[in-house]
C-alpha cells in the first residue's frame, strides 16, 4: 500500500538514495584520488584550495610547509576510511565538477528516481538536497545524469560546511530556517537510520530508503518510515 505524506518541501539525501553507493566510491572516488595532487599545484592561488590545504594540515598534524605528497597521503587515508570531511569534500567537489564539465562523468541515478523528482517538482512541491558532497559537487553531478541534466528541479544545496554535521538536529534546524520553512513541513529521504534520527529530533518528517543491495538495505529504521523505492510512497504539496 502507498503512503501518502504532506509536505511544502522534499529534502533528499544522494549516496545510497538517489545513486548506489559504489557510484560515489568506485566510480567518483577513483576519478578524484589521482587528480588530487595535480589539483593542488595546478591550483596555489585559487582561495578555495588554499583554505581547503590549510584545513587538511591542520586536521592531519601536518607542517605548515608540509607538501603536496604529505596532503594527499592525508587524503587518501580519509577516503579509505570514507571520512566526511569538508576540505576533502571541496577539492573532490571541485575534481568532479571539471569531471562532469568535460564529459567525463555521468550521474546513475537508481530508476524510480528521476520520475519522482519530476512528479513532485510539477505537482508543486519544492526541492532540495542535505549530502556530505560538496554543494559544488552536488550541482555538478546533476548537471550530466542518466536522465540528463536535473538541476532545475532542485531549488537549494546542502552540505556540511553550509548546514553542520548530517546527523545532528541543529543541521536539520539551520536547513529548515534557511527554507523559510517549519519543521513538519519538510520531509528527507535517506538511506542512514542516524541522519533520519537527527532530522526526526527537529521535527521533520523522515522516509528511510531501505534499497536491496545498498549498505544499510537492511538496516533497523526503527519508527522511521521505509520503502525500497520511491514508487511505495506519495508526497503532495500542503
Amino acid at each position: 500500500m502507498t503512503a501518502t505524506l504532506t509536505a511544502r518541501w522534499v529534502v533528499l539525501d544522494i549516496e545510497g538514495t538517489l545513486t548506489a553507493t559504489s557510484y560515489v566510491h568506485v566510480t567518483l572516488y577513483d576519478y578524484a584520488r589521482p587528480r588530487l595532487g595535480p589539483w593542488i599545484d595546478e591550483h596555489p592561488d585559487d582561495p578555495e584550495v588554499a583554505g581547503a590545504v590549510a584545513q587538511i594540515k591542520e586536521l592531519g598534524g601536518l607542517p605548515a610547509d608540509a607538501s603536496t605528497v604529505d596532503v594527499v597521503r592525508v587524503l587518501h587515508g580519509w577516503m579509505d576510511a570514507d571520512r566526511k570531511i569538508a576540505p576533502l569534500k571541496t577539492l573532490q567537489g571541485l575534481i568532479w565538477q571539471r569531471g562532469y564539465a568535460d564529459g567525463d562523468l555521468t550521474t546513475e541515478f537508481f530508476g524510480d528516481v528521476a520520475p519522482a523528482l519530476r512528479s513532485w517538482h510539477e505537482s508543486g512541491l519544492r526541492l532540495a538536497v542535505f549530502s556530505s558532497g560538496s554543494v559544488a559537487g552536488q550541482v555538478a553531478s546533476f548537471s550530466r545524469t542518466t536522465d540528463g541534466d536535473v538541476t532545475g528541479l532542485f531549488e537549494q544545496h546542502f552540505d556540511t560546511v553550509n548546514a553542520g554535521p548530517k546527523r545532528e538536529a541543529p543541521s536539520y534546524r539551520a536547513i529548515a530556517s534557511a527554507l523559510e520553512a517549519e519543521p513538519g513541513d519538510v520531509v528527507f529521504f535517506s538511506d542512514v537510520p542516524a541522519e533520519l534520527d537527527g532530522a526526526a529530533a527537529d521535527g521533520w518528517q523522515t522516509v528511510g530508503l531501505a534499497r536491496d543491495g545498498e549498505p544499510f538495505g537492511d538496516a533497523d529504521f526503527g519508527t522511521h518510515r521505509t520503502i525500497r523505492t520511491f514508487d511505495e510512497v506519495k508526497v503532495v504539496p500542503r
